[in-house]
């Protein structure tokens, strides 16, 4: 019942964005020392937001071509300055988007839980 609810909706895709985000961060870490490793990043969560079409309603797995649940991130290579290696990670930048990617999943928590208890509340559970 409550997957109907675009907040619900949106929190969840806010807790997926952050951990994809986590993801692409862990493998730029890994990948710090790899001569010519290009890093990757992920859009911002508000530009995948305002790319989602609000018409278009998935009703059962697998529709619209999504057969698994999680939402589709498009990740983009990184495009800024080199080390001399041709690798483009900074250890620094990746530990603040780890970071902010935690905080944005701790943040679409919250946001789930009150609005579940704002839910429990109005059904008088």
């Amino acid at each position: 019942m409550f997957q109907n609810l675009d907040v619900f909706r949106t929190a969840i895709t806010m807790a997926r964005h952050a951990g994809a985000q986590q993801a692409a961060s862990a493998q730029n870490i890994a990948n710090a020392d790899t001569p010519g490793y290009r890093g990757i990043d992920l859009p911002e969560f508000t530009e995948i937001l305002r790319g989602r079409p609000s018409a278009m309603r998935a009703t059962r797995a697998g529709h619209l071509n999504r057969a698994s649940g999680a939402a589709p991130f498009d990740l983009a290579e990184r495009r800024t300055a080199e080390d001399p290696n041709g690798n483009t990670v900074s250890l620094e930048a990746e530990m603040l988007t780890a970071v902010d990617a935690q905080r944005t999943h701790d943040r679409a928590l919250a946001i789930y839980r009150s609005n579940l208890t704002l839910l429990r509340s109005s059904l008088g559970t």
